[in-house]
Formats: C-alpha cells, structure tokens, sequence
C-alpha cells in the first residue's frame, strides 16, 4: 500500500486510523476523518473530472456548493468529493465526464 506526504494530511500522525482505499486501480492510504478530496489532494492529482466539453474540474468551493469535484464512489457517479468522508474499502474513479444536472458550465 503506498502512503503519502504526511505534511498534507490531517491530524498528527499516531491519531489517525488508516483506511486502505483505491483510488482508480491503485491502492492508496487513507485517514479516517479525510474527505475524498483531502485524499485526492495528498496524491497530488488537482483534476478530479472532465466536463462533458473537456475541460478539467477539481476542488474549487472546498463546501460542495459548485459541483467541480464530482467522482464516482464505488460504482456511484457524481459524488462530491469534497463533501465524502473516506471508509475502509472504498473505491475512487476520477477523470470521468460527470453530469452536474444543469450546472455544468465549462
């Protein structure tokens, strides 16, 4: 399982519960308490979908008003990942073409 930059994780270090997630294929881990987001952030990856016209959308409001970090979690499209806490076993898909029922606007 790989771990990540722990200086952009929350809480200190011996606090956090691991949670063992994938993130599209790869096995990745995470903290209870993280949201979708933080975990997408601490790998790195800014682009979290595509809209239907090809342009990338990521974290933007941080407070799952706008819709940008939309993914699919475990098999279910257009979650926000800003507002998902992570579980144990979950499955991430990002870089899809989510739908925003109407408020998709790039």
């Amino acid at each position: 399982m790989s771990t990540t930059n722990d200086k952009r994780r929350i809480g200190s270090p011996e606090a956090r519960q691991p949670l063992a997630i994938t993130v599209d294929g790869q096995p990745v881990q995470a903290f209870a308490g993280e949201t979708v987001a933080t975990v997408l952030l601490a790998l790195g990856q800014r682009t979290f979908r595509h809209t239907g016209k090809g342009s990338p959308r990521g974290l933007f409001c941080g407070m799952g008003v706008c819709f940008d970090c939309l993914v699919t979690v475990d098999g279910v499209e257009n979650v926000r990942a800003c507002m998902t806490p992570v579980a144990e076993g979950m499955v991430i898909a990002t870089g899809g073409r989510a739908g925003t029922g109407g408020a998709d606007h790039g």
